[in-house]
């Protein structure tokens, strides 16, 4: 019995678009970094073109989520898969993975989880609550776990196949992702690091001048 069918459009239509999303993201992110590219559609607005990335990113989400279940509604099932005690996991691998979603969503907020400091919206701390004292990338394991729930719940062998695909996208764009953003905190903090040096010089020097003023009228 084969566990894939191959001439089904709907699987490398979803294939190519869960391909085709962290690709497009990332470069999209770095040419605002670059050149404001989406800051300067929006009139100069960072936050307004943080808000359209993030309503095109949110979109293709729901996009690529509707054609990975096409996908799996034309492909053949596993048999082994149908038993409860996977139907149970599917359940709540559904569950942790969207509540890791959300809750990140929710601790983030819209410019914190769509990429708002390549707009040079930045975070004023390191979020460190619920679920970032999990793990350190909540959205991609909890988007990987919902792939995978979805997956067990159709009893799709094709499934479990683009889970794993998922997951090795998420962890080669946290290559590119992580380093990145970690360099714009860095110049941040280097920033107001050499602006607080600056203002206690300038103090500094003031607080001199003073005493020489002082010392001079006695």
């Amino acid at each position: 019995m084969s566990f894939v069918d191959l001439q089904q459009p709907s699987l490398w239509i979803a294939t190519g678009s869960i391909l085709f999303n962290p690709i497009f993201w990332n470069i999209v992110a770095r040419q605002e970094f670059k050149n404001k590219i989406l800051t300067k559609l929006a009139g100069g607005n960072a936050y307004l073109g943080c808000y359209i990335l993030a309503l095109t990113i949110f979109s293709l989400g729901i996009l690529r989520d509707h054609l990975y279940k096409v996908a799996l509604e034309s492909q053949p099932k596993l048999d082994l898969l149908a038993y409860t005690e996977f139907k149970l996991l599917a359940i709540v691998s559904f569950v942790v993975g969207g509540v890791l979603v959300l809750s990140s969503m929710w601790a983030l907020g819209v410019t914190g989880t769509y990429l708002g400091d390549y707009f040079g919206i930045l975070m004023d701390e390191k979020v460190e609550s619920f679920p970032f004292n999990v793990t350190a990338n909540p959205m991609y394991y909890g988007s990987t776990l919902s792939f995978l729930g979805t997956a067990l719940w159709y009893e799709s062998p094709v499934g479990l196949f683009l889970t794993v695909i998922v997951f090795i996208e998420y962890k080669i764009a946290l290559l590119f992702e992580e380093p990145f953003t970690a360099n714009i905190y860095a110049a941040r903090e280097a920033a107001r690091a050499a602006k607080g040096s600056s203002k206690a010089l300038t103090n500094g020097s003031a607080t001199s001048s003073g005493v020489r003023r002082a010392g001079g009228d006695l």
